[in-house]
């Protein structure tokens, strides 16, 4: 069995994130029964708009989670630069507090577990402290725009939702250099359960993400129950290779979700390929692929055979 991807065309944040969403009846279902909905939006700076998630294609989401799920939702996230209460004041984001049933957590002031990752030699031993509220919530949402990245190629909704939980002072932990930091996202994303994943792709950034980079029209926005599956086409229509991002490759192998096409059903636009715009990569591309030159290490601590898949 495959996973299904809804893709549509967007000429507005929250138009096309409504029309991908409405796609996916049967998979909302689910949202009857949470305990506890969570959605994680990307900020990273608390001052640059264009790095952040559109607080439009939020609202697309929690009028979709309001007809299907009572009780309060909580919008968490932690911006790497910046606070969250600036934040959400510079995105708009404290007016949602109006119109819905929302609370809002700042990531870094969660309580936390402690996991233990990989450092760049491949030696597990290092530890973070990751958010108890994202590991724990049965029903977890990751909202962003697509984006190119300074280290992993692009951005998505997978490592939205791990760098977020990832508590502040330990983030850099997380970066051990191109190899290793593909393994510890793959890793930490198996530990939480992303139910729903939204890439409202109206208008995206190419160059030197996640920040500093420009902002390129791709519109159309993304949606689906298996983030593998989402992130995978995002990826192909920002021009890139799904293979050639190491999380995403490392989360294939582990039966994370689905990342070929003949396991993905698009449903929606099914000419897909007229879609695709090649998002200019970050200066360092070239040097983010030799992610590949540590996968036998990282395949061992994963405990997959080498020349699995």
């Amino acid at each position: 069995m495959g996973s299904r991807v809804a893709l549509v065309e967007s000429v507005g944040h929250r138009e096309g994130v409504s029309k991908a969403l409405s796609l996916l009846r049967e998979e909302l279902e689910a949202l009857k029964g949470a305990r506890q909905v969570v959605v994680k939006p990307n900020f990273v700076s608390a001052w640059r708009k264009l790095s952040a998630t559109p607080v439009d294609a939020v609202r697309a989401v929690l009028d979709v989670v309001a007809r299907h799920y009572k009780g309060t939702v909580i919008v968490a996230e932690a911006p790497a630069l910046g606070t969250f209460s600036e934040a959400l004041r510079s995105f708009g984001y404290l007016s949602l507090a109006e119109e819905y049933d929302v609370e809002f957590l700042d990531l870094g002031e969660d309580d936390y577990e402690v996991v233990e990752i990989w450092d760049s030699r491949f030696r597990r031993g290092v530890r973070v402290r990751v958010s108890r509220t994202v590991l724990e919530s049965d029903y977890l949402i990751s909202v962003v725009r697509p984006k190119t990245h300074d280290t992993v190629v692009v951005t998505l909704t997978i490592k939205n939702v791990v760098m977020g939980a990832v508590q502040p002072g330990w983030r850099r932990l997380v970066h051990q250099g191109y190899a290793a930091i593909n393994l510890n996202i793959a890793y930490l994303a198996r530990l939480m359960k992303i139910k729903l994943a939204v890439v409202d792709g109206y208008v995206g950034m190419e160059g030197n993400g996640p920040v500093g980079g420009e902002p390129v029209e791709l519109g159309v926005a993304l949606a689906g129950a298996d983030p593998l599956a989402v992130d995978s086409m995002a990826t192909r229509l920002m021009g890139f290779k799904p293979e050639d991002v190491g999380y995403l490759y490392y989360l294939k192998l582990m039966g994370y979700g689905h990342m070929e096409l003949d396991e993905i059903e698009i449903i929606g636009l099914k000419d897909w390929e007229r879609y695709v715009k090649k998002f200019r990569p970050h200066r360092t591309y070239r040097a983010q692929l030799r992610w590949k030159e540590g996968i036998v290490e990282a395949l061992r601590e994963l405990g997959i055979a080498p020349g699995t898949g």
